[in-house]
């Protein structure tokens, strides 16, 4: 027998086998500006926000999911637009 027997199998991988760099590729890539993340997602707003867990009639809710992305947001410039024009 020619071979040894305790070989260590090759970690190489050629190269010309890596799939293609896309556009699709980039866009999801992390992007950093030095050694800073710069970090994607939710844009941040003035307003700070809470998670709350709270029921609504589901003919609410559909309406509002029926007007698209941004629902929850719609929802909420709705609640100010009524609180603003109601006192306690």
């Amino acid at each position: 027998m020619n071979a040894k027997e305790n070989a260590i199998a090759s970690g190489w991988i050629d190269p010309d086998d890596a799939p293609e760099l896309t556009d699709d590729f980039f866009a999801q890539a992390d992007e950093y500006v030095g050694d800073k993340l710069i970090h994607r997602g939710r844009f941040q707003t003035k307003n700070k926000t809470q998670a709350l867990t709270i029921r609504y009639d589901i003919d609410v809710i559909e309406a509002f999911k029926a007007s698209g992305e941004g629902w929850q947001v719609r929802m909420n410039i709705a609640l100010r637009d009524w609180l603003n024009s109601h006192v306690f």
